[in-house]
């Protein structure tokens, strides 16, 4: 069990609010470390229930409306790609034997995104085991012409691992081993279907970590996170997976197997190769083994939940926060009082603090217990009394630090249960972080349901969610292009980690130059000259 940290400081951190100086007593607003937030059976959810739910799991319920195919919702217009035959399932059930899928009912699934904004109509799912059944597979499609979506968890947010039109679903569901893991280096080679949360389980039951963490983990898959190039909740501490995945193995559009599986922190001969894979979102190969540097465990590990009065308060609270703890902190995450109300409306989630215009979630994480006790008691000494802090809670155990970390974790699930959402995963300078919140609730008024922001503050990434009752054409005129051009005038980014996707791959000229797009193109037709990999996806649609 993670151990966890009695607190050490002055016991008034417990209790002080910007409340008391207005008559408030301590016995009436009591702060004393995380008591306030109700066990299991109350406002959390029902008894048994997990705060970290499998994505999917409530949005693609039975009772739910059919989701418009894609192809009708965007106009979008078919590849001259070849039509799968009778001929064609014969040969690829002998490539796969057992792992041809063809039965409508078990084809609904993956060809909706989770979100259900996003629908194909693939008529065959190839499970292969091997990294040699999938290059047998797109070998065999490479020269049939026949278009392959690769995918799996199906977690993404932008459509990028559903198809189109009718391509063949090439699933990584079954290539989920371990391969090996080093004790000492923390090196960690697996198939790229192994779910996160049960890589995340299998290092930390050996003193290690893994070095990414999503709200998505008990489905996403880590070949997935890599074609992603994924960020997650542990972006600000350990990085980027472009610095994490030491090697990879994949299998390219005519079925060549490329093995860079390296496990040497320290290869410096030639180009590095695996970085053109590295959030390609499957459509320069499919990765099929990942090779990822996994840190050691910490053992000292607390999570603080705050209030703040402001967007200023919370940019100079994480100010004092990496000033004041340093090498511990390991996320800063913020989120704004509408995400509060729709986590408690749409999943009944309590708000462990007084009612505030923004919250913000702390993690740290070290080795040392006393050590981090006294800097984070310090920390919160400091933003108590200044006021940049209004309240906030402490867990002060592993189910308590969980409970605290759904309600970040689970805002896109309450986004998903108030309507269609309109997602936008940006970039942008931290002192104009929120400025585009507030722009599109003035410009949208009533026409939406909720404008909200949240998102990892560390990184400078905003998640800016729109809802409405449904998808509405002139809303998304409304949205779109302003959200993108306002973007481009800050320089920031138009995706900051969700991936450019089917939905958001026509304004990747907003973030990237012309030559940085023609580049792309001149990749993409060298290493998938045919165009089968993951079509429609990433490069802008030609005109």
């Amino acid at each position: 069990m993670m151990s966890r940290l009695a607190p050490r400081w002055p016991a008034w951190l417990f209790w002080w609010r910007a409340a008391c100086a207005q008559g408030v007593s301590a016995q009436q607003r009591t702060w004393a470390g995380a008591s306030r937030i109700p066990g299991p059976g109350g406002p959390w959810g029902a008894t048994g229930t997990s705060p970290l739910v499998r994505r999917g799991s409530s949005s693609a319920s039975s009772g739910a409306p059919e989701v418009t195919l894609t192809r009708e919702r965007y106009s979008a217009r078919r590849l001259p790609f070849s039509v799968v035959s009778e001929d064609d399932l014969a040969a690829l059930e002998r490539i796969v034997p057992g792992g041809v899928i063809t039965d409508p009912e078990e084809l609904e699934a993956p060809n909706v995104d989770w979100l259900r904004t996003v629908r194909g109509s693939s008529k065959v799912l190839l499970r292969p085991r091997t990294s040699q059944e999938a290059a047998h597979i797109l070998r065999y499609c490479h020269e049939r012409n026949l278009a392959v979506s690769p995918q799996g968890g199906n977690t993404g947010m932008v459509g990028g691992s559903t198809p189109v039109f009718d391509e063949i679903i090439v699933s990584t569901a079954l290539m989920n081993q371990i391969i090996s893991f080093h004790n000492v280096s923390g090196v960690l080679v697996c198939q790229a279907g192994c779910v996160l949360e049960e890589l995340s389980q299998y290092v930390e039951e050996r003193g290690f970590v893994m070095p990414l963490d999503l709200g998505a983990k008990g489905s996403c898959h880590i070949g997935g996170n890599v074609a992603t190039n994924a960020g997650g909740l542990r972006f600000l501490r350990y990085g980027s997976l472009r610095g994490t995945v030491l090697g990879l193995e994949v299998v390219l559009a005519d079925g060549t197997i490329l093995n860079c599986l390296t496990s040497l922190r320290k290869d410096n001969t030639g180009y590095d190769l695996k970085q053109l894979f590295i959030g390609s979102e499957g459509t320069l190969g499919v990765i099929t083994a990942v090779s990822i540097l996994c840190p050691p465990k910490p053992s000292a590990v607390n999570v603080a939940f705050l209030g703040c009065p402001g967007f200023a308060e919370v940019l100079q609270t994480f100010c004092t926060c990496r000033g004041m703890l340093g090498e511990i902190l390991s996320a800063f995450e913020f989120m704004d009082a509408e995400c509060m109300k729709l986590v408690g409306r749409h999943l009944r989630l309590a708000c462990p603090v007084q009612e505030s215009p923004f919250y913000v979630l702390i993690e740290t994480s070290g080795s040392g217990a006393g050590h981090d006790a006294e800097k984070l008691g310090g920390f919160l000494e400091q933003v108590l009394g200044s006021g940049l802090v209004t309240d906030g809670t402490l867990a002060v155990d592993q189910r308590r630090a969980k409970m605290l970390w759904a309600l970040r974790e689970r805002i896109t699930e309450a986004l998903s249960r108030d309507g269609y959402v309109y997602k936008y995963d940006l970039s942008l300078p931290l002192d104009r972080l929120y400025d585009l919140v507030s722009d599109l609730r003035a410009r949208l008024g009533l026409h939406a349901k909720h404008v909200v922001g949240y998102g990892h503050l560390g990184d400078g990434n905003l998640h800016l969610n729109v809802t409405a009752e449904a998808f509405s054409p002139s809303l998304l005129g409304t949205l779109e292009p302003y959200v993108y051009e306002w973007v481009a005038r800050q320089r920031g980014s138009v995706s900051a980690e969700h991936g450019l996707g089917f939905k958001k791959k026509d304004v990747l000229g907003y973030s990237k130059p012309p030559e940085a797009l023609q580049l792309m193109r001149q990749l993409k037709a060298l290493l998938d000259p045919k165009g089968i990999l993951n079509p429609y996806k990433t490069l802008p649609t030609r005109t």
